[in-house]
């Protein structure tokens, strides 16, 4: 069974970046696409940024300009966050895109002064 596990989140002030970093027990992320979604508190999980299997990439438009998502290896996905809000403030997680494996913790991001 594949299992996640995210980090790199962290309270960072607005304007300021974070990397977050999806690591996985098995090859996947070559085969298939990856996506990391966030759930912000009392909303549902969201979709904000895909890669599919070929490096094409795919963001919410709340994002678009502001986040990336890459890949390094058979084993690891990124999200670079920049310029960060207060509204992205959410725990952060990855998946499959669409999601196939059980969610890992995720990683708490907030954006606050």
């Amino acid at each position: 069974q594949v299992q996640l596990v995210e980090s790199g989140g962290g309270l960072v002030q607005p304007g300021g970046s974070l990397r977050l970093s999806c690591a996985a027990s098995g090859s996947i992320f070559l085969f298939f696409d990856m996506g990391w979604y966030r759930q912000a508190p009392g909303k549902e999980r969201e979709l904000v940024a895909r890669i599919t299997s070929e490096g094409g990439t795919i963001y919410v438009d709340s994002v678009k300009c502001r986040f990336t998502i890459a890949r390094d290896d058979a084993k690891t996905v990124y999200l670079q966050m920049n310029s960060l809000k207060p509204e992205d403030t959410a725990v952060y997680y990855c998946n499959r895109y669409p999601p196939r494996i059980a969610w890992g913790k995720g990683t708490l991001v907030t954006v606050s002064s």
